[in-house]
């Protein structure tokens, strides 16, 4: 048999002079790091688990009369206040694991290593330790078993709930100040970024309509009445001093279910005609009193959002309103209809499938013949273009002919070109007063 080695026979003995008289005090502080890693490990999951609950499972929650449920549903009620607990044990977990683990290494440590070694070492071993058992692997059990570790947790976070009271009510009110003074400096995307945002993250070829209406939700809350409205040139409104049978007439050719009203001229609306209200009394003459069927009219300004807009719609359950400008004058009307448009896109009935055509008409794949009267916002739906790209350019204008009107700065005569980055616009029709129809041509290259 061959001898040991004699190093060997001196090293063991100076080592273990080191460590059997320290051993009980190695061994519990072993222990309680132990403890803490375990500690760090379930306040984690129930981290996860109680902010991963479907609505599904906290209304199963709700109905279960166990004592456990109930306890889960009481945390839930008040989520800041679960968080700051959570938070608050974790930290303090995480950080006695932390000196407990440098004095058990300054205690315990064979000499020979130098302090940068022990420092990194240390480091590497506390940080693997804290992330892997006390973060990484309580996290994802958890989220697969999100109900159990909430319900077994449930217990343990009330006490540390009452423990951790006060310090956690400072927590809260400490983030509430926070919140108070930077709220309003927070980073707030402009719609033209939220609806590249919508272009980048839409990739598929089959959800177009969603895209679409998408990018007609982000952009709804930019706009005013003004854009949508319906100028008053192009507006059906009746004279008061109409007979009842002139009246009918009026309203066969118009077309429409809800009319607006005028007194000596358009500026003076005095309320709006329901056709259905009429029903009841198409038998009477033509001396038959139908201006006391008038309901009152809803004046609207045209800088008016049109979100807001939308709320008093629902609130006062009407669907048109007048739209006046600065002067009190009347500018036109606008309606529900027009407002949804702005979301799902065109909302066509038998009467806007003969008017429809009268809009615009393409020509081929780059150019169309607008009317004049054609709103921007309608423009770049139909040639698939960002709205803001006339921003600059365009003024006070809404629609096609203000445009021109701004670029050129008068009414240009018939066949005249206007280019403007990589738009041509031809007038088709013209008078010295309106603008009637324009060519649009978008070069394809320049697009």
């Amino acid at each position: 048999m061959e001898d040991p080695d004699p190093y060997l026979l001196d090293f063991l003995p100076q080592t273990l002079a080191v460590f059997l008289p320290l051993s009980p005090s190695l061994a519990l502080g072993l222990g309680i790091l132990l403890l803490l890693l375990l500690f760090s490990a379930l306040v984690s999951a129930a981290e996860t688990a109680y902010f991963s609950l479907s609505p599904l499972h906290v209304e199963a929650m709700g109905q279960d009369d166990s004592a456990r449920s109930r306890r889960v549903a009481q945390l839930l009620k008040h989520p800041r206040k679960l968080l700051a607990t959570i938070l608050i044990s974790n930290t303090l977990a995480k950080v006695s694991v932390i000196i407990l683990a440098t004095f058990l290494t300054l205690r315990y440590t064979l000499p020979g290593p130098g302090p940068y070694l022990l420092f990194l070492g240390e480091v590497v071993a506390v940080t693997a330790l804290i992330l892997f058992f006390g973060e990484v692997m309580p996290k994802i059990y958890a989220s697969q078993r999100a109900p159990g570790i909430a319900r077994m947790m449930s217990l343990p976070l009330l006490l540390l709930q009452r423990a951790f009271g006060p310090l956690g009510s400072i927590l809260i009110h400490s983030t509430d100040l926070v919140d108070e003074r930077y709220a309003r400096k927070g980073h707030n995307l402009s719609m033209s970024e939220l609806s590249e945002a919508i272009d980048i993250t839409s990739t598929d070829a089959g959800a177009e309509e969603d895209r679409r209406i998408l990018k007609g939700i982000v952009k709804f809350s930019d706009m005013d009445v003004k854009e949508i409205m319906k100028s008053r040139v192009d507006v059906s409104a009746v004279d008061t001093s109409l007979n009842f049978r002139e009246l009918l007439k009026f309203i066969l050719d118009a077309g429409y279910s809800r009319i607006p009203a005028w007194e000596e001229s358009f500026d003076r609306v005095v309320g709006i005609l329901y056709i259905k209200d009429l029903l009841p009394h198409l038998g009477e003459d033509e001396h038959f009193a139908w201006q006391k069927l008038l309901r009152p009219a809803f004046f609207v300004p045209e800088g008016k959002p049109i979100n807001e807009l939308l709320t008093e719609f629902q609130e006062r359950k009407i669907h048109m309103a007048i739209v006046v400008d600065e002067y009190g004058g009347t500018s036109g009307i606008v309606t529900l209809e027009d407002i949804i448009e702005e979301i799902v896109g065109e909302i066509s009935d038998e009467f806007d499938l003969e008017s429809e055509g009268l809009r615009y008409r393409q020509v081929s794949d780059n150019s169309w013949i607008f009317e004049g009267k054609a709103s921007l916002n309608d423009f770049c739906k139909v040639a698939g273009i960002e709205d803001r790209i006339f921003e600059r350019v365009k003024g006070e204008s809404d629609t096609l002919a203000g445009l021109i009107l701004e670029l050129e700065g008068r009414i240009p005569p018939r066949n005249a070109v206007i280019r403007y980055e990589q738009f041509t616009f031809r007038i088709e029709e013209a008078d010295p007063r309106r603008i009637h129809s324009i060519r649009v041509t978008i070069d394809p290259e320049e697009d």
